[in-house]
């Protein structure tokens, strides 16, 4: 088989280094890849370099090789092109359609999905120019990663870091296997909870469950290549931020339930995946709680969390926002699921059924879908990314 075209550019900032990380996984995974660099880029990371990794000569200029006419074939050959860094040089040079080297006149012709993943100090990422170019990039169907947060140049720290080069790879590769489809939901913001909340019974100890947050992390993963504004409200899950999406912590039911009405105000879609723990201890000890001798320990008396999934189905924010639930069960799965489905009033319930061994930790997931108005869509067992493709799959028919 023809392995995919790949052509990854780079802009000139500091983070360049970092795309032949990019660049390698993308080739160790069985892709073509043809580097188109830009002139100032060239000042981070040599011609050499790029084309020792890459097999293919690197240019920055259309006059190179003008019988080939690169600057038009490489873009009309691409499956796909992904540019990491993006400057906010590039991001206006794209949104205003000027082609004054190869990388944008690849651009300019290429009808193949196309990824930006910008990388800028955070003052220019905010500035109102830049906020426009990509609100004009994203009403294209580009698709536009949200900048990391985290170390910059120098001694800043701020949002527009160039996010994990493994992390935009997956991106890569989800919208690779989604072919020439235009991502479906751009413009639309998602709000997904992950992970288990940990509810405290001293400073040591706390009442918690198995979830690893890997589905919602899916979730995740794969409403980004969709072209979603993800926000993923994290519950103790210690794995990596997904590329493209704002990360909020939360540690107990009470302040998962504050992240996510407040990032639900202005969501299209809430999808709780976080397995959110029924109930708390009534008391906290502010010590750590003794065995002593010859006794027992004192009985832990436990209160009711609220129900966050109603609640939000319950108050949205706008009458055609989308609530999406998960139920975990361990007996007559569909039979509590449809209660489940009716008792909190969300419009789609992700029922599966879990244990020890099961779904919990695993890289796999077999569910069904129940859907309000009474459809079943039936996942069968694979990857839990399958699974969440499927869901954003049913979310974007309802949004029409």
């Amino acid at each position: 088989m023809e392995k995919p075209k790949v052509v990854l550019g780079v802009c000139g900032g500091i983070a360049a280094y970092k795309a032949c990380e990019l660049l390698r996984r993308l080739t160790e995974s069985g892709h073509d890849v043809r580097v188109v660099p830009t002139e100032s880029s060239l000042h981070f990371v040599g011609a050499a370099t790029w084309s020792a990794l890459s097999g293919h000569p690197v240019s920055t200029e259309v006059w190179n090789d003008v019988h080939e006419v690169p600057h038009v074939r490489i873009g009309q050959h691409a499956d796909l092109v992904v540019v990491a860094p993006a400057t906010a040089d590039m991001l206006a040079r794209a949104a205003h359609g000027l082609a004054d080297d190869l990388l944008t006149n690849t651009l300019l012709t290429a009808r193949c999905p196309v990824v930006l993943a910008p990388a800028m100090h955070t003052e220019m990422w905010e500035h109102p120019a830049t906020q426009e170019n990509v609100a004009t990039l994203r009403r294209r169907g580009v698709l536009v990663i949200e900048p990391a947060v985290g170390r910059l140049t120098g001694v800043d720290t701020g949002k527009g870091r160039l996010p994990d080069p493994g992390e935009i790879f997956e991106v890569c590769r989800r919208v690779l296997a989604r072919g020439p489809v235009a991502p479906d939901l751009v413009g639309r913001h998602v709000v997904i909870s992950a992970g288990g909340t940990r509810e405290p019974l001293d400073p040591v100890r706390y009442l918690g469950n198995r979830s690893s947050g890997k589905q919602g992390y899916a979730l995740a993963r794969t409403a980004v290549a969709r072209g979603a504004r993800v926000t993923l409200i994290e519950a103790n899950t210690g794995l990596p931020d997904p590329s493209g999406a704002d990360v909020v912590r939360a540690g107990t039911a009470m302040q998962l339930r504050e992240a996510v009405l407040k990032a639900a105000s202005d969501a299209d879609v809430v999808v709780m995946a976080a397995a959110v723990a029924d109930f708390r201890p009534a008391e906290y000890a502010t010590g750590k709680i003794k065995k002593k001798d010859g006794q027992e320990p004192a009985p832990i008396t436990l209160v009711r969390n609220p129900d966050i999934l109603a609640e939000v189905a319950g108050r949205r924010a706008r009458p055609e926002q989308i609530v999406v639930g998960f139920a975990a069960e361990t007996d007559d799965v569909l039979a509590n699921g449809r209660e489940k489905l009716r008792r909190k009033g969300c419009d789609l319930l992700v029922v599966n059924e879990v244990g020890e061994r099961r779904t919990f930790g695993s890289e796999e997931n077999e569910a069904v879908v129940l859907a309000a108005g009474g459809g079943e869509t039936p996942v069968p067992f694979g990857p839990k990314e399958a699974l969440a493709d499927t869901v954003w799959d049913l979310v974007s028919a309802r949004l029409g």
